[in-house]
């Protein structure tokens, strides 16, 4: 079962394995929040100065492959390390310049879950969003004269 004690376990993974380099410089918790079409994730400082990485609640389903939790959580420990939204110093102006979350991720060998997480997305990921999240039925809405009869 996916759950957030699940994903702190993914995160701890992730980072002692692939970013060994990298202090935490605060607490960084995670979380599965949200119901999102086109966000996979993102990361905030709280009041309390802490991180806060949200992944996407559909990802909670195991109907999602886990590399693309996986990725998604490498990307936001980029954004993290590159100093967006946590006291590391911020390295660039823009958290997405230049290619600098890919081109980290690939240093950091992601390569291939940034190939599968692209057909992930492009062949599969609209079609279980629709399965996750039916559209809900609409009225449909009365004409101007209907209305005006009652």
């Amino acid at each position: 079962m996916r759950d957030n004690f699940w994903l702190e376990q993914r995160l701890d993974h992730i980072w002692e394995l692939l970013f060994p380099d990298l202090e935490r410089k605060n607490k960084v918790h995670i979380y599965f929040k949200g119901r999102w079409k086109n966000k996979f994730g993102h990361i905030k400082m709280l009041r309390d100065r802490s991180s806060e990485i949200v992944i996407n609640g559909l990802f909670a389903n195991e109907i999602v492959p886990e590399y693309i939790i996986d990725t998604t959580i490498a990307h936001e420990v980029i954004h993290y390390m590159h100093g967006f939204q946590s006291p590391h110093e911020q390295r660039y102006k823009h958290p997405h310049a230049g290619g600098i979350v890919t081109r980290e991720m690939k240093k950091r060998g992601f390569s291939h879950w940034l190939v599968r997480e692209r057909e992930f997305v492009q062949r599969h990921w609209f079609p279980i969003y629709r399965e996750l999240v039916p559209t809900p039925f609409k009225k449909k809405k009365k004409s101007f004269f209907s209305r005006l009869l009652g």
